[in-house]
């Protein structure tokens, strides 16, 4: 039997514990748990009411605050940490890793100050031990529907076709399947920069625009994602996949993503600031907007909805303004 240990213990990992507890094979699962309020709670009531209230996590899933107890003895290291925290985290584990370890990214996001992927940073930390067999996880998955039992589908990306396979096996159950695929570029940054295209489709919702307005976004929001990624060395028709599309879409109309709330929020005149004080749980979007701001400077691709939505978030371009901006670009050829 395989240990997993999840690194984060926010709604995202909580539902990953639970999820994983339904898979096909058994296994020891270990929750790391930063926050003592959380942890404690969680330990004794198997709920955590902060980040996913309303879901059991079962008994086997074990409970901690301790990394070295969390990792001790791990087959699989599922880091599920916000971005902006993952390369101080991954220090943290150094210690208590071992070479046969394999790490899963379920982080969608890009670290804001170097750009990097997730990927990028756990071969960066881990490989002054030993080199690191590394995966991402993406694709459309909402923490509360995946707790529930939805049928959910997303990818497991590596160069190491075998660790994906071995990856796809471990964690698929009955409703949870993983496909394989090897283009960690472009799985990485269709889960990062999809919550960059989330915040302008909520800014729609917020200034009452209608479905024509959300599926012109999502439309040309999935084309300078494709940009990027393609410029960067993904393949295109991950972008049309599960991690790319399908992702763009859940994000851009569900309810429950909080970087459309975030976009919604200020499409209704609310300033960033407050926005992001009265939330608990983290909107990757808006550190990844800046990244990707840079990653696209840097590659010379066109994103005019990223640009716009850095604007709002980092500049005071008001949101109608920068939809306006938008429409009245110069005409072209799709």
């Amino acid at each position: 039997m395989k240990r997993i240990a999840i690194i984060g213990g926010g709604g995202w990992g909580t539902a990953l514990a639970i999820v994983l507890a339904r898979s096909r094979r058994p296994h020891g699962i270990t929750l790391w748990v930063h926050d003592a309020d959380v942890c404690g709670p969680l330990r004794t009531r198997r709920v955590n009411e902060v980040f996913l209230p309303g879901f059991e996590v079962p008994r086997e899933v074990e409970v901690t605050g301790d990394l070295g107890e969390a990792l001790r003895g791990a087959d699989n290291v599922l880091g599920v940490m916000p971005s902006a925290y993952a390369r101080a985290m991954y220090t943290q584990m150094v210690p208590y890793l071992e070479p046969q370890m394999v790490f899963v990214s379920a982080t969608k996001g890009l670290e804001p100050s170097s750009h990097e992927r997730m990927t990028q940073v756990i071969t960066q930390v881990v490989e002054q031990k030993f080199p690191p067999r590394v995966a991402a996880l993406s694709g459309p998955s909402f923490a509360r529907e995946v707790a529930r039992g939805d049928p959910t589908a997303i990818v497991v990306a590596s160069t190491d076709r075998e660790l994906a396979a071995s990856v796809q096996e471990e964690f698929s159950g009955p409703t949870f399947r993983l496909y394989t695929n090897d283009d960690v570029v472009g799985i990485e940054l269709g889960g990062a920069v999809k919550n960059v295209i989330a915040i302008a489709a909520g800014v729609c919702e917020g200034l009452g625009f209608g479905h024509n307005t959300i599926a012109a976004l999502i439309t040309r929001g999935l084309a300078e994602m494709t940009r990027l990624a393609c410029a960067l060395g993904a393949r295109p028709e991950t972008l049309a996949g599960l991690a790319g599309m399908g992702d763009l879409v859940l994000t851009c109309t569900g309810a429950l993503s909080r970087n459309r709330s975030v976009g919604v929020e200020l499409g209704k005149g609310r300033k960033l600031d407050d926005i992001l004080g009265s939330m608990r749980m983290v909107a990757e979007g808006v550190g990844t907007t800046a990244a990707t701001m840079e990653l696209a400077r840097k590659m010379q691709v066109e994103m005019p909805i990223t640009e716009q939505m850095h604007a709002v978030l980092y500049q005071g371009r008001s949101p109608r303004d920068a939809i306006r901006e938008l429409m009245e670009r110069r005409l072209k050829h799709e």
